[in-house]
């Protein structure tokens, strides 16, 4: 419904419940959870900012969810799809790791990282990854995306990174055009997470 809600920062709230910001556009202000890490780089209010949301719908309420980078949308709104992963969950997991670094335990299987985020038991990890893994490794996608740099363009880790960026629904040429210039500074033992990591950079702007 909101793809995201760009105007000024009134209002930041921390407590039990969580962390919010009320953000004000065309004199309306919207309160919108967020992860702590994102709670924290808001330091002053009055200044213009934009939040990428999501909206939850549930029984008893609708609430907002918003996050400063896209990216970390995209990967909240795909842990929420796992069955026993709420938003708080999500959120939890959004403030213990980068989403490239959530994303690289998914491809390496690395439960055991995953327990680092308070209240994931490894049971609940494992499922993450398999279900995640599932998600963003199945993506049903053609030939790799060729780019300039011949040292990378056919590793597999440039192959799980395209796979990836596809599922989070990044179209090629924008994948084409971040890979161009990623693979400038990388080398050609770069893994997916150090890939996507600095392709994110540049597809969130």
């Amino acid at each position: 419904m909101y793809d995201y809600i760009k105007g000024v920062f009134a209002f930041k709230n921390s407590s039990s419940k969580g962390c919010f910001l009320t953000i004000e556009n065309n004199g309306i202000g919207y309160l919108i959870e967020v992860s702590a890490r994102d709670f924290s780089s808001v330091e002053n209010l009055g200044v213009e900012g934009k939040l990428y949301t999501v909206l939850l719908h549930r029984e008893d309420r609708m609430s907002l969810c918003g996050f400063l980078h896209k990216e970390d949308r995209d990967i909240f709104s795909i842990l929420t799809s796992v069955s026993g992963v709420g938003s708080k969950m999500a959120l939890t997991l959004l403030d213990e790791f980068q989403s490239s670094e959530l994303i690289g335990c998914v491809i390496q299987g690395n439960h055991k990282e995953l327990t680092r985020a308070k209240g994931v038991g490894p049971k609940l990890a494992q499922k993450i990854i398999l279900e995640l893994k599932d998600k963003l490794m199945n993506y049903n996608t053609t030939a790799p995306i060729e780019v300039s740099s011949a040292k990378i363009q056919s590793s597999q880790a440039t192959e799980d990174a395209q796979m990836v960026l596809l599922s989070l629904g990044y179209e090629r040429e924008e994948i084409k055009v971040a890979f161009s210039k990623v693979f400038a500074n990388l080398d050609a033992n770069s893994s997916a997470e150090e890939i996507l990591k600095e392709s994110l950079k540049i597809l969130s702007v």
